[in-house]
């Protein structure tokens, strides 16, 4: 059986996919170099950059995870954070690690106006929008199922500085909810500048090993 990280990419109706977010910012291929020696594979797919549900994400990358034939760790990223959780809620013989980076804020009224607004704006349909942004401290999940992630080791790492969209009650809220859950070193959300040209701390390797300690 060969054990396998799967990295599910942020983004909600934009144009972000998985080599914008994992590819270019050199976190798939350092994962890659760094987990082939233990014979752990990474995986970076695409999600479903206009759906209307996340029923529909959840079954698309669901068949991939399927496939698996050995344990899988998941690293959900901003709203791909609901889909993380989806996925381990769905596939509890598989999943046995879980990583949420720089979850996307569900809970704040302000943020949820600005996105959906920008959904709409890329073509949402408007009650399509309302229903993907429902939920509580993540989107698209109830606290309930949040609070029920407890059979495995879950981290969380936060975006910092946080930002609107990734606030740190966020993070906050996650770690109380989800017993036994533990904070990672934290740093910008990859695809952003900050990610990419800050030196000083160097961002990319922190983040390699900060993965690499929790799924491996």
């Amino acid at each position: 059986m060969t054990a396998s990280v799967f990295l599910v990419h942020g983004g909600l109706w934009d144009a972000m996919d998985a080599e914008a977010f994992w590819g270019t910012t050199g976190i798939t291929d350092g994962l890659s170099a760094a987990l082939a020696p233990d014979g752990i594979e990474v995986l970076a797919p695409d999600r479903p950059q206009r759906a209307t549900a996340w029923d529909i994400e959840v079954a698309a990358l669901g068949e991939q995870v399927a496939k698996r034939s050995g344990p899988v760790r998941i690293v959900g990223a901003s709203n791909g954070c609901t889909v993380a959780v989806l996925l381990t809620l769905r596939f509890p013989e598989l999943v046995d690690r879980l990583v949420l980076a720089w979850p996307a804020t569900g809970d704040d009224a302000a943020a949820n106006e600005r996105a959906h607004a920008g959904m709409v704006h890329r073509g949402c349909p408007p009650a399509a929008a309302d229903e993907l942004l429902a939920g509580g401290i993540l989107r698209g999940v109830t606290d309930e199922q949040v609070a029920s992630l407890t059979r495995i080791p879950v981290a969380v790492l936060p975006s910092v500085p946080e930002n609107p969209s990734h606030q740190r009650k966020t993070v906050d809220a996650l770690l109380r909810s989800i017993r036994g859950s533990r904070e990672l070193a934290g740093c910008p959300e990859p695809p952003t500048p900050a990610f990419r040209t800050n030196n000083d701390p160097p961002y990319l390797d922190q983040l390699l090993r900060t993965i690499v300690e929790f799924v491996n």
